[in-house]
């Protein structure tokens, strides 16, 4: 799935408008209105699907939400997991004696219902630019309108992960570190505190493992920091040589680097001042460790995909511009695939 996802973003990214295109563009800016609103409503139809795409595969959720298509007036409910929290030992086999029955053992899970709700956004450039097929200007004003989906989703989809971590109410810190500083020690807590708070044993379903680990630029920027007392020099040569953006693995652990975390940014805004939570004492930044390991928990309903319009009210400024809208939602079905991690 990550790959397929990884390849339709880099079509995402290469935008490139056919002779068709470029003719209905010239067309939306024509000086006859019903003639350049027939045109405009025709590209907004043939602009749809690589903005569609662009949202959908454009953005950081694809490495941690999977979108689900539902269609128009399903209900949209996940079964939660058989094995409730704190049973994962009880689902044993047993030896059976030479008169006797199976015993039996009776599992049912509980069901979530999962509200959807509409984002809405537009974009409007001069009626010039189309009738001059400047596709430079048009290409940024659609930028710009993916854009805004795309922050929306990202915005909405941390929040969710944040809130779940909230609910988990587990704070994972490395005491030795200095404040502020991202520890090879912390990692290794991250990992164990992860994996002994799923229950069960080493066989159990759905084992907790930390699989990926959110963080702002300068926790990352801090391995480059460990010296030979932490990290062998094979490794430190690795670190100190990678080229940027490419350092993302360590101990198995998928490492993003996101700007809106980190001292003052936005999710740690949210975390800290609408969710009230809270970091270690003396620390100041935060990290979130998710478990991925069986993609059972992280999951994106979609009602309606995005719906690309023309505007037809532009045309009286002189102005020619497109708005769409989609239906979603988000669910984290549960909290124990999350950890905050405090430094």
């Amino acid at each position: 799935m990550k790959t397929i996802n990884r390849i339709e973003a880099t079509r995402a990214k290469k935008f490139e408008p056919t002779q068709e295109m470029t003719e209905l563009l010239v067309a939306s800016g024509s000086d006859k209105r019903d003639y350049a609103l027939t045109a405009t409503h025709d590209l907004a139809k043939a602009l749809e699907l690589p903005l569609r795409r662009g949202v959908l595969y454009g953005n950081i959720l694809d490495r941690f939400f999977t979108p689900v298509d539902f269609r128009p007036g399903t209900t949209i409910d996940f079964p939660l997991d058989f094995l409730a929290p704190g049973t994962e030992k009880n689902f044993v086999a047993y030896t059976i004696p030479n008169h006797g029955r199976i015993p039996e053992r009776h599992v049912e899970g509980d069901v979530i219902t999962v509200s959807t709700y509409e984002i809405a956004a537009s974009i409007d450039w001069l009626l010039k630019y189309a009738r001059d097929a400047r596709w430079d200007v048009a290409t940024r004003g659609l930028q710009v309108l993916r854009a805004s989906f795309v922050k929306k989703l990202n915005d909405d989809g941390l929040h969710t992960i944040l809130a779940a971590a909230v609910d988990r109410n587990i704070v994972v810190y490395d005491s030795l570190a200095a404040p502020g500083t991202f520890t090879k020690r912390l990692l290794s807590l991250l990992q164990q505190v992860m994996r002994r708070n799923q229950g069960g044993n080493s066989t159990s379903l759905n084992r907790g493992r930390l699989t990926d680990l959110l963080m702002s630029p300068e926790a990352l920027e801090d391995m480059r920091n460990w010296s030979i007392a932490d990290i062998d020099e094979v490794t430190r040569n690795q670190i100190f040589n990678a080229p940027e953006g490419t350092l993302s693995r360590i101990f198995g652990v998928n490492l993003w680097d996101l700007d809106e975390f980190g001292l003052g940014q936005q999710y740690q805004n949210f975390y800290l001042n609408d969710l009230g939570g809270a970091l270690a004492p003396g620390d100041e930044e935060l990290v979130i460790g998710l478990d991925l390991e069986s993609n059972d928990s992280f999951f994106m309903p979609i009602r309606e995909p995005l719906q690309i319009f023309e505007d037809d009210m532009m045309h009286r400024q002189r102005r020619t511009g497109f708005y769409g809208w989609q239906e979603q939602g988000f669910a984290l079905l549960d909290s124990r695939r999350t950890v905050i991690g405090s430094l």
